[in-house]
């Protein structure tokens, strides 16, 4: 992965917004599919009271219902954590359960999650379990995840730093992950650079057009009311295009 292309506070400031509102203002500037990018399976966010997490991927798969795994390669756990701790942080660990949508092990819990923390690693996002809840969220490391699991059954990375498919999404090694209760978002590279201005825009806009129209109904008809959110929807949309002139729906 490139070396960290964001700054500290700007990924401090991308963290102030929830998951929806950064993909409004990715929308507003990407040249990409935006039917895509983001999970379009339900995820779980099991540690909502931390609010959106922030970070670069690290990728690995599991297959916790296979015992062959750990012992054709005895070092896996060594070698995986190697290469986690050779990526700059702050970092999310993206797990693909080769097992799902069955769930047979739990590659996270207590120690897992506190050795990754101590590896710069800030949360994960799995398409299996989790368990230790208390545990995890006392070692301040988050997790999306499919359900919890009591056992781990033969959890051992399999491959890691590779492309994956969780919750219907591809993520790959190095893009900068946005998460929360709603979901996450992997946002391709070409727009890291333009995504927190985006995104402050986009709300603005929201906040001066669209949202004090549908909030002034106090005093005034069901069809002046229509009118001044249609006015509004046009001022947004023409606020939009001027800023960025994509093809949204505005």
């Amino acid at each position: 992965m490139n070396e960290l292309r964001l700054s500290h506070s700007e990924l401090l400031k991308l963290k102030r917004w929830n998951t929806p509102t950064v993909y409004n203002g990715w929308e507003a500037i990407t040249k990409h599919d935006i039917t895509k990018g983001f999970n379009s399976e339900e995820t779980r966010d099991y540690m909502p009271q931390m609010g959106p997490m922030v970070g670069y991927a690290v990728t690995v798969q599991i297959e916790p219902g296979n015992p062959a795994h750990a012992k054709n390669n005895p070092t896996a756990w060594s070698e995986y954590r190697q290469y986690v701790a050779g990526v700059p942080g702050p970092k999310i660990v993206v797990v693909q359960d080769l097992d799902a949508p069955r769930v047979i092990g739990a590659f996270w819990g207590e120690v897992n999650s506190n050795i990754h923390r101590a590896l710069g690693c800030v949360g994960t996002i799995t398409d299996g379990a989790i368990r230790d809840l208390d545990e995890m969220t006392n070692a301040g490391f988050k997790a999306l995840a499919r359900r919890l699991c009591v056992g781990h059954a033969y959890s051992t990375p399999v491959r890691w730093g590779c492309d994956v498919e969780v919750f219907g999404c591809t993520v790959r090694p190095g893009q900068l992950i946005h998460a929360d209760k709603h979901g996450f978002i992997a946002i391709p590279q070409e727009d890291e650079r333009r995504l927190l201005n985006a995104a402050r825009f986009m709300d603005d806009n929201e906040c001066d057009t669209l949202i004090p129209a549908a909030r002034s109904s106090s005093g005034v008809s069901v069809r002046e009311l229509l009118e001044a959110i249609d006015n509004a929807g046009s001022r947004f949309g023409i606020r939009a295009k001027q800023a960025y002139g994509n093809s949204g729906e505005w």
